[in-house]
């Protein structure tokens, strides 16, 4: 399992729903935590491994030594946005990009954890920030989706080099076609189920 990076099919999937919580699946947590923690970030969403589920996880402390601040959303839904904020942000898919992004400064989200239990969250500023971005992934949504063109001019030339890496990579066999990508995403999502890589 190793984070994707744009413009990898994944990050455009609209993820489908968890059916089942086990062993499995909490094996790839464990490893989507571990794979945060060494790209240094706060948040990574299951197609960001190349898994099309809906589920993501989070700490914002960003620190392994921190479990306590774990935190893994099943089957996400945001409600109840309020206010509006602009603050920056990044993407482990798309390293060394930030800019600035406007969000509503509250929302409530529900979902599930690992035991299979429904709870609720009232979430403000940061960590209402990082679980909008999350489930912005989960429905295949970029946070530079939000940019304002002059925003997205300036940053055209690292969003192609990222395309130039993702080329050279595939022409070298280092990663399938992206027809392959797509076919893999749909057979797993047609499954239904979340495998242990």
């Amino acid at each position: 399992m190793e984070i994707v990076k744009h413009p990898h099919p994944a990050l455009r999937f609209r993820s489908v729903p968890v059916t089942r919580i086990d062993a499995d699946l909490r094996a790839t947590v464990r490893e989507m935590f571990g794979l945060m923690y060494a790209a240094k970030g706060i948040g990574l969403a299951a197609n960001q491994v190349a898994l099309p589920f809906r589920v993501f996880v989070m700490n914002l402390s960003g620190e392994d030594a921190d479990p306590e601040q774990e935190h893994v959303f099943i089957n996400p839904v945001i409600r109840g946005k309020k206010g509006g904020d602009v603050a920056e942000e990044g993407c482990l898919s798309m390293p060394q990009l930030y800019a600035d992004v406007r969000r509503p400064e509250a929302v409530t989200i529900e979902a599930f954890d690992l035991d299979g239990q429904g709870f609720e969250m009232k979430l403000e500023e940061l960590p209402a920030r990082v679980v909008q971005h999350e489930v912005d992934h989960l429905d295949g949504i970029l946070f530079t989706d939000k940019l304002t063109e002059p925003m997205n001019e300036e940053n055209a030339a690292l969003m192609a080099e990222f395309e130039g890496d993702y080329a050279d990579r595939q022409a070298s066999g280092g990663l399938p076609a992206d027809e392959a990508l797509k076919a893999r995403l749909q057979e797993l999502a047609a499954a239904g189920v979340v495998k242990a890589v």
